[in-house]
């Protein structure tokens, strides 16, 4: 049995299950067939409640050393193993269960402007259905009284892009020569010099990957009645839907979420009044994130 020896970390919403996938295809690397085991997350089984559709996922966790360590069975000699859970860079605890299982682990943390991820992450569930607020500030307003009622990290839009001291924290357990940081554009923008970049700190050839699949492309979602009602069906059915086996739940769901994302027209990014009152909650963090990285992010701070 194998536990894995390269991991991307985070962040959600930062192009990680198009790095996921891009990866799987190099020969002489595995990537777990499931993309986000979450092993890391938990000590032992996770919850069982939070907020709008967290019941599900939180079913989807591997969570048992050896159904996590059999994901990586397939693995071809010489291969080396990777998964990707974009939650392990903002969960400190998580950090810390990895440096206990696997201390020698090269780990890969992809970051974005923390107000874009914010609003990527609050727009994606607000097209699933499950967001309940239609205003991403108001959302992240919302994120401390979630917290305190339970609900996952994927619905803490700020705490998730505070790069700067979840990596103060990694880097009192790791060396920096285990971890690479990238910036969603270069990931974005210089996919094949990037590639080269991962495959040269992992240790495997370059030059045999130069593309992405496409990114998850979230749909842009109206605030309008019909839609309204529909994401009440929605929120309604994930909480029937968390007794239900994984496939009836998504047979299920797809009709609505077909009728809820019918616009053809993709998310619109935050307008320059939503940056303005977002960055306040990011400020702080992003000068730390360049004193760590030593990275110019002054175009975090514009609005």
């Amino acid at each position: 049995m194998f536990l894995p020896d390269v991991l991307v970390i985070g962040a959600p919403k930062a192009g990680t299950t198009a790095l996921h996938s891009g990866l799987a295809r190099h020969p002489q690397l595995f990537m777990s067939p499931v993309k986000e085991p979450k092993f890391f997350l938990t000590d032992g089984p996770p919850p069982s409640r939070g907020g709008p559709g967290d019941a599900q996922t939180y079913r989807e966790h591997i969570w048992r050393r050896s159904d996590y360590e059999a994901l990586f069975d397939a693995a071809p000699a010489g291969a080396l193993r990777g998964e990707s859970t974009p939650f392990y860079l903002h969960d400190l605890d998580a950090q810390v269960r990895i440096r206990r299982l696997i201390p020698d682990v090269r780990m890969i943390a992809v970051l974005r402007d923390p107000v874009e991820r914010a609003h990527s992450n609050w727009a994606h569930l607000w097209a699933a259905g499950l967001e309940p607020i239609s205003d991403v500030v108001e959302a992240c307003a919302a994120q401390e009284r979630r917290v305190q009622a339970g609900w996952a990290a994927f619905w803490r839009y700020i705490d998730l892009g505070r790069y700067g001291e979840q990596l103060q924290h990694l880097f009192k357990l790791f060396p920096r020569e285990q971890v690479l940081l990238l910036r969603y554009e270069e990931l974005r923008d210089e996919p094949a010099a990037t590639l080269d970049r991962i495959c040269a700190f992992l240790g495997v050839q370059t030059g045999l990957l130069d593309a992405l699949p496409k990114e998850n492309v979230t749909r842009h979602v109206a605030d309008s009645p019909a839609n309204r009602a529909l994401q009440a069906l929605l929120r309604g059915g994930a909480r029937i839907g968390a007794h239900m086996p994984q496939a009836v739940r998504k047979t299920a769901r797809r009709p609505f979420l077909s009728l809820l994302q019918r616009d053809p027209r993709t998310r619109r990014p935050p307008t320059p009044q939503q940056r303005a009152q977002l960055l306040p909650y990011f400020e702080d963090d992003i000068a730390l994130v360049s004193e760590i990285t030593g990275w110019d992010c002054s175009d975090w701070l514009k609005v």
